[in-house]
């Protein structure tokens, strides 16, 4: 198992909150992939390339791992031949819930993006 990594841990290019945010959640995939464990009940691998943003498989590797190397998801095998996993987030990546909800109001009204409902799994344009 990864241990998670702590900002001590990690040379931030920056000393500032902001920019350490989004040195871990500011490219074009990361927030998805949360996003699509999150709500849209995706947990394996092939799942989650699936999106509908049709993720590069070499970068969601690399999203996933970075996931799980600052202790926001784990994985746990669901078969033997050939080991395959199921991911998860943990209550440390539960905690950007409030965040996505935010993201997804502010795209929503200055954007016209349209709008998810977690708590009914309805998206509202």
């Amino acid at each position: 198992m990864t241990q998670s990594l702590k900002a001590g841990q990690h040379q931030f290019r920056s000393g500032c909150s902001i920019s350490r945010t989004l040195e871990l959640f500011g490219d074009k995939w990361t927030l998805l992939v949360v996003r699509d464990l999150m709500w849209h009940g995706k947990h394996t691998f092939q799942e989650l390339q699936r999106s509908d943003e049709h993720v590069p498989s070499n970068i969601l590797s690399q999203r996933l791992r970075r996931l799980m190397d600052w202790g926001l998801l784990s994985r746990t095998p669901y078969q033997d031949r050939p080991v395959r996993y199921a991911y998860h987030l943990t209550g440390k990546g539960r905690s950007l819930e409030p965040v996505l909800l935010q993201v997804m109001a502010w795209g929503h009204e200055n954007l016209d993006g349209g709008l998810y409902d977690p708590e009914t799994g309805v998206s509202k344009s």
